[in-house]
């Protein structure tokens, strides 16, 4: 047989299955190493921002014994008598690191042999596919095409162009990350915390589309909470804004729920964005899915932060 016959025979046979994991970003099409530094649990739990993170993951590389240069390649090329025993290496030396829910339950799906995708990859490429930021890309109906085709067994190369799109996003937003806590943008509100982003910051416009922004408040806060050494901080949910369309002279505004996990987990930000607008007769747009992110008008920002802080104390 030639190589398109075996490649069109491997899409066709598909099985999914039930399988235990590692809460590691997209590490099986990427090197193991890029997944580490990249990946919110890693990052948090590492404080990869700081000198004494960085010591922390080489003594961590260190106690799992393997080759940096295995480490350093792509994951595809690591030495298959490595792979076997990944999960169970990686496994042992996180709990010694603190990092004793590295092993998630999820989904894979298999394409014949050669093609393997966690329900995470799949989620990480056709959002970062949806919200391509790309020039000739930046139309939303072409976006929302090309993500629905890469679901199709049949467009693996737009599934892996989800997925290189998905590793930039990713460390834009490590290093998003980085530059809010070591230069003090996370503010407390009183009842929340709140970070803005200004027009200028490095990759801005990524962050000007709601899964994006929602995806870097979830791994700031987690960051800020690993971070932070007040108690009551790390009890407050967060609000994040970012500049969303600067000829209209407007911000996207979106917020998350606390990280501690003996606090309620409900997002309640979806009524209280609506009712801080009322009373401050703010010009806002409340057209995503999730209520709890919306547009406003840049010069309304202040007034509304201030009625939220009023309507949350």
């Amino acid at each position: 047989r030639n190589e398109d016959e075996e490649n069109s025979l491997s899409i066709d046979c598909m099985r999914i299955s039930f399988e235990y994991d590692l809460r590691l970003a997209l590490y099986q099409h990427w090197s193991l190493y890029e997944s580490i530094c990249n990946s919110c649990y890693t990052s948090s739990s590492f404080k990869l921002w700081t000198l004494n993170g960085q010591k922390k993951l080489q003594e961590f590389l260190a106690d799992m014994g393997l080759p940096l240069k295995q480490v350093k390649q792509k994951y595809t090329s690591m030495d298959m008598s490595i792979k076997e025993n990944l999960r169970d290496v990686i496994e042992e030396s996180s709990k010694k690191f603190g990092m004793k829910d590295i092993r998630i339950q999820t989904f894979g799906v298999h394409f014949g042999f050669k093609n393997r995708f966690l329900a995470s990859d799949m989620v990480h490429a056709t959002a970062a596919l949806l919200e391509s930021t790309e020039k000739e890309e930046s139309d939303v109906s072409c976006n929302f095409i090309k993500a629905l085709d890469s679901l199709s067994r049949s467009n693996l190369d737009r599934l892996h162009f989800g997925i290189d799109q998905a590793k930039r996003k990713l460390i834009a937003i490590q290093q998003t990350v980085a530059s809010c806590i070591c230069t003090n943008l996370i503010l407390s509100q009183g009842p929340f915390l709140y970070c803005y982003l200004m027009e200028g910051t490095p990759d801005v416009k990524l962050f000007s589309k709601p899964l994006a922004l929602t995806l870097l408040c979830k791994y700031l806060l987690k960051a800020f909470v690993h971070s932070t050494r007040n108690k009551r901080c790390k009890l407050l949910p967060l609000i994040m804004a970012a500049p969303k369309d600067v000829e209209k002279g407007t911000v996207i505004v979106a917020g998350i729920p606390p990280e501690s996990e003996t606090s309620d987990k409900k997002n309640f930000f979806g009524r209280a964005f609506e009712k801080a607008a009322e009373s401050t007769s703010s010009r806002t747009l409340h057209d995503n899915f999730d209520t709890s992110i919306i547009e406003l008008k840049m010069e309304d920002r202040s007034k509304f932060l201030d009625a939220l802080i009023t309507l949350l104390s």
